[in-house]
């Protein structure tokens, strides 16, 4: 199991364009596609104008696999194209989870 993070530093003024794209059919497309959203944020503190989600996958295979599979959707590449001139930054972070506290809701012991 694996957690892909997200972080878009956008530039000002561009987060609620980015929050009324994925409203209005952006994650209606994503999310069936990644599958397991952990949550989609927007900052209030410390570093603004940020979007952060992560998703939850089996392996590196199945997000790739999975990715792959969102990329070859014209319908995501027209709305991924329209947020991308709002982005300044991005990272990607793969986190593990500790031993102690993988989520239970994937069932994993």
């Amino acid at each position: 199991m694996i957690v892909d993070q997200r972080i878009y530093t956008l530039h000002p003024g561009k987060v609620p364009e980015w929050v009324a794209a994925m409203t209005n059919g952006g994650f209606a497309i994503q999310q069936p596609v990644l599958g397991r959203c952990m949550g989609y944020y927007v900052s209030e503190f410390g570093p603004l104008n940020q979007i952060v989600h992560l998703w939850g996958y089996d392996s590196l295979e199945d997000r790739a696999a999975r990715r792959a599979e969102l990329r070859s959707i014209p319908a995501w590449n027209e709305i991924r194209d329209q947020l991308m001139p709002a982005v300044h930054h991005q990272e990607n972070r793969l986190l593990l989870p500790a031993d102690f506290a993988k989520p239970a809701a994937w069932g994993v012991r």
